[in-house]
């Protein structure tokens, strides 16, 4: 099959596109149980809130710089009724009522996390995407990308009547916050290759080394920063995708998901006007990019992957980190495996079953029965700050946090992957409330 060339990502991509049609064929119907077999499953889950409790740094804001919220892998802004940040809920809205400045990106779904932070910069900032002459022929694709307006073009810039930089917190699920940390990582440090071999008229500011204290804080929920063990489940994946291509149409009544985009078009990957999204997706399988190609998701979400990035993107002194992991899983008592709880968004029973059972051993890295619980989709062992590879120091957050190091908020239980954004019978807009009044607590 065509698709055996893509990696997990594609795999995981398309199950997100049939949780797509899904949720807008139950919201269309009136259906208040999306995921669930019943509405007594869905009255069980919905009685589970979040283990999760903020607690603001301080009693008033203290700043009231924007918040940016960057999805992970798959992801998107909006597609049909379904948001990526609250599901049929929208969490951006919710946020805005409340006095707050929030934007949504909207970068590639499944590039690397260098490609996604540079689109990230281009999109808050404002211009044309430069993903640096050194990387674009290092990894054989285009060094320019899309052209963006700006989400917040006076990012960076000096507040004439405060004298401070205009910064922002950035907020990632899953890969978004291994995105999140490269762009803060790009920005105080560039890039000593691509301001070496780059012309000075053409290089890009984000690589050019002057520090850019622009990023206030950077918060990561469900983010696999030591890598995922699905990424070692891909045989296993793959010869349930064109069955999953065939579900989404019959979910849909053959409706066209069709307005969905990667977002590759640094590699020639672009959508074509018209284009079925069977043909496009096909285009994309059939890419030289699968073709032992560092410069994806699949490598940044493995464990070598997420350690090679682990080592030279650091925690910057003057930034604030927090992380959130979850779970949903139980243990075994007859194997001592994790199983996924009965709750658990079923699609990702298969992946979540995998992970909570597998081992290896390399050189580099031991797994063992400690990356067996998961959300589906990421072992929770991964989630509270990177390890691997990482000198970074993760602290547990107590009220008072610390600035260069993983302020940990601790663990949603019997939460899966997506949960946590909201998709499903939970509402998470206050918890998430919590998350903005805990960055509008910090000092600037």
């Amino acid at each position: 099959m065509f698709v055996q060339r893509c990696g997990v990502s594609v795999a995981i991509t398309l199950l997100f596109a049939w949780m797509i049609t899904t949720s807008s064929a139950n919201a269309s119907s009136s259906n208040d149980h999306p995921f669930h077999s019943s509405p007594e499953a869905a009255v069980r889950e919905k009685k589970i809130k979040p283990s999760v409790t903020i607690q603001p740094a301080a009693d008033s804001r203290q700043n009231s710089y924007p918040i940016i919220l960057v999805h992970g892998l798959g992801g998107f802004d909006q597609l049909y009724s379904l948001k990526y940040w609250g599901g049929l809920n929208d969490i951006k809205q919710d946020l805005t009522k409340r006095g707050y400045d929030v934007y949504v990106a909207d970068i590639g779904t499944v590039s690397s996390n260098w490609d996604r932070a540079v689109e990230l910069y281009a999109q808050i900032k404002g211009g044309r995407v430069d993903y640096g002459k050194v990387h674009a022929e290092t990894h054989g694709h285009a060094r320019y990308g899309r052209t963006y307006s700006g989400l917040y073009p006076e990012w960076g810039e000096v507040d004439e009547e405060t004298g401070k930089v205009k910064k922002v917190h950035l907020i990632g699920h899953s890969m978004g916050g291994q995105t999140i940390r490269v762009l803060t990582q790009l920005l105080q440090n560039g890039d000593k290759n691509e301001s070496a071999s780059t012309d000075s008229e053409t290089l890009s500011p984000l690589f050019n080394g002057e520090k850019k204290p622009w990023v206030a804080s950077v918060m990561t929920i469900s983010t696999p920063h030591d890598g995922s063990t699905l990424t070692y489940h891909v045989q296993d994946v793959f010869p349930k995708i064109q069955q999953l291509i065939a579900a989404f149409a019959a979910v849909a009544g053959n409706r066209e998901i069709m307005d969905y985009d990667f977002k590759l078009d640094q590699w020639g990957l672009k959508r074509l006007p018209g284009e079925s999204f069977d043909a496009y997706m096909k285009r994309v399988c059939e890419s030289k990019i699968w073709e032992k190609n560092k410069d994806t998701s699949e490598w940044d979400l493995s464990l070598p992957g997420a350690m090679e990035l682990n080592r030279w993107v650091q925690a910057q002194p003057d930034v604030f980190y927090f992380s959130v992991s979850n779970e949903q899983t139980y243990r075994s008592i007859l194997t001592g495996h994790e199983l996924p709880e009965p709750l658990m968004n079923p699609a990702f029973y298969s992946f979540s079953i995998y992970m909570g059972r597998h081992t290896r051993k390399t050189d580099d890295f031991v797994v063992d029965r400690r990356w067996f619980k998961n959300d589906g989709m990421v072992n929770t062992r991964s989630m509270d700050g990177p390890s691997l590879g990482s000198t970074d120091l993760i602290v547990f957050y107590e009220g008072q946090p610390e600035r260069g190091k993983w302020n940990h908020l601790g663990m949603m239980r019997s939460y899966d992957h997506l949960d946590v954004i909201g998709w499903g019978v939970r509402d998470l807009r206050p918890w998430y409330r919590e998350l903005a009044a805990l960055l509008a607590s910090l000092p600037e």
